[in-house]
């Protein structure tokens, strides 16, 4: 079983952030401003030993890619965002691709939604910062022929030849199976056997029955988790032997109740499953938040060993787990100050056991 987790590249400054929120503004900026809202809400989430890094520093994804490495994770699967040939968060991912010395795989998931302020946490209406826009065959081939250099990358995973290149909101691109269908001639021009598309399934969207998309992933908690949240109710919470109601009325979700929804749905071969962390994302919306409780690092290895069985059984050589560094939505590998490396042990336990490559 090759893991593939999701990479979020939002650890550096960009211009339109510094626009929107002020300089200096990057994912730490929520995450260490985040409180509790309620008697043993954790937050905020804090990176083991302050490493609040930059990914543009020298270092920091050598240090990332060995760390996942050495616990067993296959590649990272970086979100890409691009609007009709503008770009954001994309010098992570060139830097990677300039650095060959780190031995480690990647793909990409293109993010295909417009850039908007509620995205990074914004109370009130969502402001759209850069809209979205497809464009035709001209604008497909421009793009296609950015992804190009790193479709080359001895290093970017492919699946039988074909570079494995993720979408977010397929059905959002009107014309997707003609843009789909020219990428793939353009990568036969390359030398390639084509391209392998997976459409990220959601609870709202998937296309996987297009004849154009070879796979289809789960995007967990976000497929499974409305049909087990709790609408905002005041919680309960006992400290010290005695129990208080909370002040905040939030939305939470049972890691288990999630969990077991998840490995009861039945997959084909390249319907891909996907194991999550932990989810909480009162960094960025505070009391509109939805928060996950009981998650563990001995449970996330309970579920993640069940879903690797599950996927050997239906003929699926990759598993995905989401995420490497969503510390906006406490959802992370990365080792923090509760339980240090747990997460990625766990990930390690099964790898020593010959559970993943």
């Amino acid at each position: 079983m090759k893991l593939i987790t999701f990479y979020l590249p939002q650890f550096h400054e960009i211009p339109e952030n510094n626009r929107a929120w002020g300089e200096g503004f990057t994912e730490w900026v929520n995450v260490k401003k985040a409180s509790p809202l309620f008697l043993g809400h954790r937050q905020p989430r804090r990176p083991l030993n302050e490493n609040y890094y930059c990914l543009l520093d020298d270092g920091v994804m050598e240090w990332q890619a060995d760390l996942a490495k050495k616990a067993g994770i296959y590649g990272f699967c970086m979100y890409h965002y691009w609007f009709g040939g503008r770009m954001v968060l994309e010098k992570p991912a060139e830097k990677l691709l300039e650095h060959r010395e780190i031995d480690f795989h990647y793909c990409f998931s293109w993010a295909n939604e417009p850039w908007t302020k509620t995205w990074h946490g914004a109370g009130g209406e969502k402001e759209i910062l850069i809209p979205q826009n497809y464009g035709g065959e001209e604008e497909w081939k421009s793009h296609y022929e950015y992804f190009r250099k790193f479709f080359m990358d001895d290093r970017y995973i492919k699946e039988k030849g074909c570079p494995v290149l993720l979408i977010y909101r397929l059905r959002n691109i009107p014309h997707f199976n003609d843009m789909i269908r020219c990428w793939k001639h353009y990568a036969k021009e390359d030398g390639f056997p084509g391209l392998f598309i997976v459409s990220m399934d959601t609870w709202r969207d998937h296309a996987d029955k297009s004849c154009w998309v070879d796979a289809s992933v789960d995007f967990e908690p976000n497929k499974t988790r409305s049909e087990a949240t709790h609408m905002p109710t005041l919680l309960k919470c006992r400290h010290k032997g005695n129990l208080f109601w909370n002040r905040f009325a939030v939305s939470t979700v049972n890691y288990k109740k999630v969990n077991e929804k998840m490995l009861a749905i039945p997959h084909r071969r390249n319907q891909f499953r996907t194991v999550f962390v932990d989810f909480d994302d009162s960094p960025r919306r505070g009391a509109r938040a939805v928060i996950m409780q009981g998650s563990h690092p001995r449970l996330f290895g309970k579920y993640l060993k069940k879903a690797i069985r599950a996927s050997q059984k239906e003929g699926n050589e990759y598993l995905f787990l989401n995420a490497w560094n969503e510390w906006g939505e406490g959802n992370y590998l990365e080792p923090d100050t509760r339980y240090g490396y747990g997460y990625l042990k766990q990930i390690q336990m099964l790898s020593e056991n010959g559970f993943v490559v």
